[in-house]
C-alpha cells in the first residue's frame, strides 16, 4: 500500500479533524479550518497529507524555524499522525520522507520535533529513532495565565 503525498486542500478537513482527534487534539471542522486558513497562509509552512483511495489517512506539518544561536535552518515538525487502521504500513515514513524533502528545498539542516514522554507514545519514539532521530534535549513547558 503506497499512499499518495501531496498538499493539504481544505476538502481534507474533516479527515483532519479526525486524525487530530487521533492524535490527542480533538476538534471541530469549523476550528479546524480557521487553524488551516493561518497555517496555509504562511510560507514557512507546510501540510503534508497522505492519500489512500480518496482518503486522507496520514498528516504530517512541517515548519521552517529561524535560529538565535545558529544560522543553521532547521525544520520543525509540528503534527505528524497516521490513522489509526494504517499503522505500520510506511504511511508516516512516507510523510517524513515529504518532510525531509521539503526541509531540504527550503535550505535547513535539520528536522527536529518534541514529543511527550507518556508510556502510551513508546511505539512512536521507536518509529522516530528507527529513521535517525536521536534523543537530544528535555523541553520545558510553563502554562501563562
Amino acid at each position: 500500500m503506497t499512499p499518495h503525498i501531496r498538499n493539504f486542500v481544505f476538502d481534507d478537513i474533516d479527515d483532519v479533524v479526525d486524525l487530530m482527534a487521533q492524535l490527542g487534539y480533538p476538534t471541530s471542522a469549523e476550528v479546524m479550518q480557521n487553524r488551516m486558513k493561518i497555517l496555509t497562509s504562511l510560507p514557512d509552512y507546510r501540510t503534508f497529507i497522505a492519500e489512500l483511495d480518496g482518503k486522507a489517512v496520514g498528516l504530517i506539518g512541517v515548519c521552517k524555524r529561524v535560529l538565535y544561536e545558529s544560522d543553521d535552518v532547521p525544520v520543525q515538525i509540528a503534527a505528524l499522525v497516521t490513522h489509526s487502521q494504517y499503522r505500520g504500513a510506511g504511511i508516516g515514513r512516507a510523510l517524513v520522507q515529504a518532510a525531509e524533502k521539503w526541509a531540504l528545498e527550503a535550505g535547513a539542516h535539520s528536522l527536529f520535533l518534541t514529543s511527550g514522554i507518556k508510556p502510551e507514545r513508546t511505539k512512536a519514539h521507536e518509529f522516530y529513532q528507527n529513521l535517525g532521530f536521536d534523543i537530544t534535549r528535555y523541553r520545558f513547558v510553563k502554562k501563562l495565565e
